[in-house]
């Protein structure tokens, strides 16, 4: 007998975004060409008009008005976008998600789709994520929820959010892994020529990479540097040397728009660079160490032991439930 297809519901509103809808529908659509048994059978579900408009001014045709859904539900999935707010106050729509939730296998979230959530009381007393711009005003918000901004995705029972925009993919990913496997999943991930996947637990955004205030081109020019020379010189002398201040000064501009040291920043990136490799490859830990400028494998192994509270080989056996997130950086100890 054919199996009955896995029923995906994509819940939009006016205002979302666009890519929160095409991330996964293309990668389950994908998952289908490449022969998931059961397939999958995406959906499109608004409660207003069938015709609803994305943030980026593209109509979008819906298949259901949510109110006329009935279970069984493999996976629900709300987007997100800058009409959030205003379907998170949409009471129907929050209506006709507590209704579903009990006769669905999994519920999840694209980026701000966790305030929808959120305000339909469906991630009460668990762990969540959202993008890191909006992470603050939703734990504001919901005292309830621990909120934590920094993963690109998280996984608390049977419930999954993630962060912004492309980490759909990343979530996608591993639901279709869940599903049908790592060879499935890995063969999405090279047709759409993207990671398989980037580890649930990897920062959103590089805390040291991320782009520094626009007024200071010189901290935002070495930041680029060290993520594209992790092997390189890096030490403070390099970096100033570099720059053409002293070390004390470059070290006032580090603390003032990254919130820590030069050293403390190239020792994160670093760590982070070492654990995406340790999840997306199959190289030596050793070999990773190398490239991404740690001396000794022993030198990786501490970075892993004080950033996520476990080795190396632990960090890469580990499934996607997250290790223990590594600590602000100015707790972080100096190489």
């Amino acid at each position: 007998m054919t199996p009955s297809p896995r029923r995906v519901l994509l819940i939009a509103y006016d205002d979302a975004q666009i890519l929160d809808i095409a991330c996964p529908g293309s990668a389950l659509d994908l998952a289908n060409r490449f022969g998931a048994q059961p397939p999958y059978r995406i959906e499109l579900a608004t409660t207003g008009p069938p015709l609803t408009r994305t943030s980026a001014g593209i109509l979008l045709t819906a298949a259901h008005n949510l109110t006329t859904v009935t279970g069984p539900v493999d996976t629900l999935m709300v987007v997100g976008g800058a009409g959030c707010e205003e379907a998170a106050a949409d009471k129907r729509l929050l209506a006709q998600l507590r209704r579903l939730a009990p006769h669905t296998r999994r519920l999840a979230s694209v980026c701000t789709g966790a305030y929808v959530l959120a305000a339909a009381g469906l991630l009460d007393g668990r762990r969540a994520t959202t993008h890191w711009a909006w992470g603050e005003r939703l734990a504001r918000r919901h005292p309830e929820i621990a909120v934590d901004s920094r993963p690109l995705y998280i996984r608390d029972g049977n419930v999954y959010t993630s962060a912004g925009v492309t980490s759909a993919l990343d979530l996608t990913l591993s639901l279709i892994e869940d599903d049908h496997g790592p060879t499935l999943a890995r063969e999405v991930a090279r047709e759409l020529v993207t990671h398989l996947h980037r580890p649930a637990d990897q920062a959103q955004i590089s805390t040291f990479l991320a782009a520094p205030p626009p007024g200071d081109r010189l901290v935002r020019d070495l930041a680029a540097h060290i993520n594209a020379h992790l092997a390189a010189d890096l030490t403070p002398a390099a970096l100033a040397a570099r720059a053409g201040v002293s070390t004390r000064h470059l070290t006032r501009l580090f603390t003032a728009h990254l919130g820590t040291t030069p050293a403390r920043a190239v020792r994160r990136a670093r760590t982070e660079a070492a654990a995406h490799l340790a999840r997306t490859s199959s190289l030596p830990l050793a070999a990773i160490a190398l490239r991404c400028g740690f001396r000794t494998a022993e030198t990786l192994r501490q970075a892993f032991l004080d950033h996520y509270g476990v080795t190396g080989d632990t960090f890469r056996r580990m499934p996607d439930t997250p290790p223990p997130l590594p600590p602000p950086p100015d707790q972080t100890p100096v190489p």
